[in-house]
């Protein structure tokens, strides 16, 4: 009507426009609010999503969610959904193992979006989800670092992860990727180890009353926590906490080859295939041919490696550090086992029972 009644006159234009500037911004508001449900609504329409309930006991129970990008995205196979469900009272840090490629960051992105369309409004992709309200969602993911602060990439995981320790609260949700793969194998899994612990027993001010009800309650507090890791040895938190559970994504071997099965499954795993992932990768055969022999070395105690072109006398020789959490009697009895004593002179026997 405004633009009828004063065509070809711009100034007249720009007066009417500011004269009813109020409702035009009224019906552009409600043109974008309408504009953006109906695209929710045709996405969830044309891709199966389902409408989430939200649950008040804080609870995430994801029935064959799906990740709403990679689902779109991948070719060559189909997409695997999964079902996942934490709650606060016996899977409220869930620890993820298995080998790279298997899909462990798919899961904690699918969640976590999940998670955040739910309390936008909109529908999830999955088959049935309940989904409780969150105050913020944390994140460690990727490898970056800031060169032009001297940060290097394990100097700014650590950054993010002190701003996670600081700031979650028990309403939160907290998704860790790959903690402490920056450093050396022992401090990077001690961090992780007692990161998890930290998030586990977060808010547990732990004050005892008259009441053992009560008490169990104030003790309860912790922050719903996916924590994938390469580090098998985290899998014991749940035999020491109560409110671990472990998880995997299977794969299966054949012929010496993985099989990416994509399914996140109960309980943890104690491999993570990189050899295999590296030939998948186009490592040449002769360096995973070595790293085979090198492995086989390593988890049969030996002290060094035969390196090529060196004598034995000359072969490097640096102790492994004891493993972590394995009590070091076990190694000793393995040790024992191996030996045949019909072969073993008098000497080679004092030369074992020394490095015993």
């Amino acid at each position: 009507v405004v633009a009828a009644a004063v065509i070809g006159q711009p100034d007249e234009i720009r007066d009417e426009a500011v004269r009813h500037h109020p409702t035009i911004l009224s019906v552009a508001r409600f043109l974008a609010r309408l504009d953006c449900l109906l695209n929710l609504a045709e996405v969830a329409a044309q891709n199966g999503y389902c409408r989430p309930q939200v649950l008040e006991d804080g609870a995430i129970r994801i029935e064959d969610g799906r990740h709403p990008v990679v689902e779109k995205m991948i070719t060559g196979e189909r997409f695997v959904p999964n079902t996942i469900e934490m709650d606060n009272e016996s899977q409220q840090v869930l620890i993820i193992t298995g080998p790279n490629m298997a899909g462990k960051s798919t899961v904690l992105r699918q969640i976590a979006l999940s998670v955040i369309m739910a309390q936008m409004g909109s529908f999830v992709p999955a088959r049935k989800a309940g989904i409780g309200i969150v105050d913020r969602i944390f994140t460690r993911v990727g490898a970056l670092d800031n060169l032009s602060q001297g940060q290097s990439t394990f100097m700014v995981e650590m950054q993010e992860t002190a701003n996670i320790l600081h700031n979650a609260t028990e309403r939160s949700l907290v998704i860790m990727d790959e903690i402490g793969r920056g450093t050396s194998t022992f401090d990077g899994l001690s961090i992780a180890w007692a990161v998890a612990e930290y998030l586990h027993d977060l808010h547990d001010v732990g004050v005892k009353t008259l009441f053992a009800t009560h008490y169990h309650e104030l003790r309860q507090k912790g922050v719903k926590t996916l924590f994938a890791t390469h580090y098998h040895e985290l899998t014991e938190l749940a035999g020491r906490k109560p409110r671990v559970a472990n998880l995997n994504i299977a794969v299966r071997e054949w012929n010496d080859e993985i099989i990416f099965l994509r399914k996140l499954v109960p309980g943890g795993t104690n491999r993570s295939y990189g050899i295999q992932v590296a030939r998948l990768a186009g490592i040449p055969a002769e360096v995973i041919a070595r790293a085979k022999k090198i492995l086989l070395s390593i988890e049969n105690g030996e002290h060094g490696f035969a390196w090529p072109d060196r004598s034995p006398k000359t072969a490097r020789s640096s102790p492994l550090q004891l493993d972590l959490f394995r009590p070091t009697e076990n190694q000793v009895i393995e040790k024992l086992r191996e030996l045949d004593i019909s072969r073993t002179s008098p000497l080679e026997a004092l030369n074992l029972l020394n490095r015993l």
